[in-house]
């Protein structure tokens, strides 16, 4: 399976931050709650917090980037990243993308 760049970047560190901007802006989806986070991330770049990340991936996945949800992800990702398994396939269904 082929992760969004976001994603890879988000739990694996690669690509790097902008290459994996400039994807998810190569990559642009009509969804109009997406559309301000795509003005920002043209804007600031790799300047961007990865927390905007987060709320990006949130909105593709049709979730709602509320703060909660947002700190949940971001646990999850902090999990994930220090090798939790459970913890990367709940971040992985939490943004829409089931199995691995």
């Amino acid at each position: 399976m082929d992760l969004h760049p976001l994603d890879r970047y988000l739990l694996d560190g690669r690509p790097a931050k902008a290459d994996a901007i400039a994807a998810a802006l190569a990559e642009r989806t009509d969804e109009p709650k997406a559309q301000p986070f795509y003005r920002a991330l043209e804007r600031l770049g790799a300047r961007a917090a990865d927390e905007a990340l987060l709320a990006l991936r949130l909105v593709l996945a049709r979730e709602t980037p509320s703060d909660e949800a947002i700190i949940a992800l971001r646990e999850l990702r902090t999990k994930a990243q220090a090798g939790d398994a459970q913890a990367r396939a709940a971040y992985l269904r939490t943004v829409g993308v089931s199995g691995e």
